[in-house]
């Protein structure tokens, strides 16, 4: 598997109205893109992305940390080889309108996520 980039950092957030309060407000980030109905928002800071979410129950925020992402070359094939493996998926890969992302989980059961953003001529309305 060949990891190209750290693909993102994220937050998970349980009322991302009070969130984007945080980031937007006090931290003075600049929102860079709203998906997912404003369940993801994502914040550019410099070269890297910042991204809070509410997704839902797979995702919640708890004492065990924040996740990155990880950008890889061929998601079909760090799958592959992530089950092979036998390693834990905390998320199994699921698709949204901008990439392909699953959750794993190292073991002490910290989770990271293998992500691949989609070319821009495959998107999908993101908002």
């Amino acid at each position: 598997m060949k990891i190209k980039s750290i693909g993102f950092v994220a937050i998970p957030v349980t009322d991302i109205k009070r969130a984007r309060c945080f980031y937007e407000d006090v931290l003075g980030l600049k929102v860079s893109e709203e998906m997912m109905g404003g369940k993801w928002i994502e914040y550019a800071a410099g070269d890297d992305m910042l991204a809070i979410a509410n997704v839902g129950d797979q995702w919640r925020p708890s004492d065990q940390g924040t996740g990155a992402a990880l950008e890889v070359e061929d998601f079909e094939e760090a799958i592959e080889r992530l089950k092979d493996r036998h390693v834990r998926f905390a998320a199994e890969p699921f698709e949204t309108p901008c990439c392909h992302m699953a959750v794993v989980q190292d073991p002490d059961g910290n989770k990271v996520i293998i992500h691949k953003l989609k070319p821009e001529n495959e998107k999908g309305v993101c908002l």
